[in-house]
């Protein structure tokens, strides 16, 4: 039996794109906590695309691995579109992908403020020094939101590069 394209996951298809046009990608996560990697990392043969991944899940680490600068947390804290793409031009640069993927926010079921709500993430995509974050608002636990996060971002990822 062949695989349809049903049968492909969104991570193959990403995948399956960054191959095609010799691509490599690298992650930098923070509520995601490396599941984002992981899903990527799933697919067989990904190891020809992923660069690098990097875990940041405290200020200090996003500074210190991949460069988001301390007035950028200090004005709009570490869950924002200003960190998300910091984070995402950063890992590009220090890991040397083409593509980096970056992920912020508020997985819960604490942490959250009435400005910034549990369930809001930040996914920030750089492709060839070009950034774009996009905002959500999930609803679900604590888990539900950090899966909703990888979805959303292995989504945003294969927009942006889709039509290069």
């Amino acid at each position: 039996m062949n695989a349809t394209e049903e049968d492909v996951t969104l991570e193959e298809a990403v995948v399956d794109i960054l191959k095609e046009k010799k691509l490599t990608v690298t992650t930098v996560e923070s509520c995601t906590a490396g599941l984002l990697a992981g899903r990527l990392m799933n697919v067989p043969g990904a190891s020809a695309v992923f660069n690098e991944g990097y875990i940041t899940y405290s200020n200090a680490a996003k500074e210190k691995i991949v460069g988001v600068s301390h007035e950028t947390l200090e004005k709009y804290t570490a869950v924002s579109k200003e960190t998300a793409a910091e984070m995402a031009a950063g890992a590009a640069r220090v890991s040397g992908a083409d593509v980096a993927v970056s992920v912020t926010g508020i997985a819960g079921p604490d942490g959250g403020t009435k400005e910034q709500p549990v369930g809001l993430v930040y996914i920030g995509c750089c492709v060839n020094g070009k950034v774009r974050v996009e905002e959500f608002h999930f609803t679900g636990n604590r888990q539900k939101n950090r899966d909703y996060a990888v979805v959303r971002a292995l989504t945003l990822l294969r927009e942006e590069i889709i039509c290069l």
